[in-house]
């Protein structure tokens, strides 16, 4: 019996120390019992629960520290957390035999009370445990009975121990910044969740420092924390995790192009355009200034591209470069009488017969003074009239023009000379054979401008017998342009 009744001790001492001390570090538990996080202590695993058909033949489940029961389904548990006890006699007035109540030693024990109870006890508390009887008659008579219940239990008015709730009653001496959790027959002083015990005083457990609980930054707060993303980053549901924002989607700040990437977003602009200093918004690109080489004549700028402008008198090809518009062939303004001549930039309208008296015009369209004529004495034989075009501004020297003779007669000499036209020295006629010259270019020209030059041809007989010369009035029109 002493010997029994020392386990007893040792064991409630043991039990005792386990309800009364946190372990912070310690997560291991025994079996029957499984690591709180939140108290930082072990609890009791509810086999009850947890264990489909724990208990067979008709029996119940009933859950205790690190194990279970299987009794009756008319048994009564009453829990007795004092020093073990003698069997309780049987109020006045009541038969030992009806009430089957007992008291017993926390050992492993079990038996059959008088009367019909059962008794299994088991873990760290001592069980009495009570069969109803199935006689309603066997049931006390006396409403006033009184019963002797356990540390931390009263007597219900239904004549049964229950258990007395310190944490509701107020009769608990925990700590203002303690939590009081209610026990079969006593009660337990905790810290709220997101403290841990330290000494007397419940801390905050730092749970940012408990990797890895959130995804990318966590917050400490008293008793708890929460979790926050990067810029860019959203919280999913668990409020763990963090996810990428697509900021393409959901609120798109660019003007013109998005490209979502990991935790931001990129703007791009359409071909034309460039990012502004905000790098969201778009500006045009002035072509135009970035480079003069563009366009042939004139760069436009317009929203995202530019164009290119040629003067009157040209059109655009090639999207950059001017041509001259042929008017002869489009616009024929000139008379019937007058024959048109296109030239860089435009056209001109010339007499069809250009000879002056005494002139007059031949079949192959030359100008020729009769020999019969007496004013024709001292003037050309012929006069033939030309036209050409050059650009503005063309480089100099340049081979511009060719004068041939058209009859070339035996033992002759043909020399070549500019006659007129020539006040400014703009050309030079270079002869290239005995029967012909080039005009050449030596001094560049500006247009729009007209220049009228009379290239004569001498030919002289080599024996001296006749002299005669003729001219071949070359109209040479500089375009307003270079191109």
């Amino acid at each position: 019996m002493l010997k029994a009744l020392f386990l007893t001790m040792l064991t409630l001492a043991l039990v005792k120390s386990q309800d009364t001390e946190e372990t912070i570090t310690y997560t291991q538990c025994t079996d029957g019992y499984e690591w709180d996080p939140v108290r930082q202590q072990c609890k009791d695993i509810d086999e009850c629960d947890i264990v489909p058909d724990a208990c067979k033949g008709g029996m119940k489940c009933v859950n205790h520290y690190g194990g279970y029961l299987c009794l009756p389904k008319t048994a009564q548990i009453i829990v007795n957390n004092e020093q073990p006890q003698q069997e309780t006699q049987p109020a006045e007035g009541t038969s030992g035999a009806t009430t089957g109540v007992v008291a017993a030693s926390s050992m492993a024990t079990s038996g059959v009370l008088p009367g019909g109870g059962f008794v299994a006890i088991t873990g760290r508390n001592n069980f009495v445990i009570r069969r109803n009887p199935a006689d309603p008659q066997r049931i006390p008579s006396n409403p006033s009975h009184r019963i002797q219940c356990a540390a931390g239990y009263e007597q219900s008015e239904h004549n049964v121990c229950q258990d007395i709730d310190e944490c509701t009653a107020g009769t608990h001496n925990c700590r203002a910044d303690q939590v009081c959790i209610n026990l079969r027959g006593s009660f337990a002083c905790q810290c709220p969740p997101g403290y841990q015990k330290r000494g007397d005083q419940c801390v905050d457990i730092d749970e940012c420092t408990i990797p890895p609980y959130c995804h990318q930054r966590c917050v400490n707060t008293p008793g708890s924390f929460y979790c926050q993303c990067s810029p860019g980053f959203q919280l999913a549901a668990n409020n763990y995790t963090c996810v990428d924002i697509n900021e393409c989607d959901a609120s798109n700040q660019c003007a013109q192009q998005c490209y979502n990437i990991l935790g931001s977003f990129i703007c791009q602009c359409n071909q034309g355009y460039e990012l502004s200093s905000d790098r969201l918004n778009c500006e045009d690109i002035d072509e135009c200034r970035t480079s003069s080489y563009l366009c042939q004549y004139q760069c436009v700028n317009e929203p995202g591209k530019f164009s290119c402008m040629c003067p009157q008198g040209y059109q655009v090809v090639r999207s950059r470069t001017c041509q001259d518009i042929n008017e002869c062939e489009t616009t024929n303004e000139c008379r019937e009488d007058e024959m048109c001549w296109n030239y860089h930039g435009g056209f001109r309208c010339y007499p069809r017969n250009p000879c002056q008296d005494p002139y007059i015009l031949t079949p192959e369209n030359r100008c020729v003074c009769p020999v019969s004529n007496a004013m024709c004495r001292e003037l050309p034989q012929s006069i033939v009239y030309k036209y050409m075009s050059i650009r503005s501004d063309r480089s100099v020297p340049s081979d511009i023009f060719q004068i041939q003779a058209t009859t070339i007669y035996a033992n002759t000499i043909n020399t070549f000379r500019i006659k007129s036209g020539n006040e400014n020295g703009e050309f030079y006629l270079r002869q290239t054979s005995p029967v012909s010259a080039m005009l050449v270019l030596v001094k560049s020209l500006s247009g729009p401008r007209e220049h009228i030059v009379d290239l004569e041809m001498l030919t002289v007989s080599s024996i001296g017998t006749f002299r005669t010369s003729s001219v071949l009035r070359l109209t040479i029109i500089v375009g307003p342009f270079s191109f």
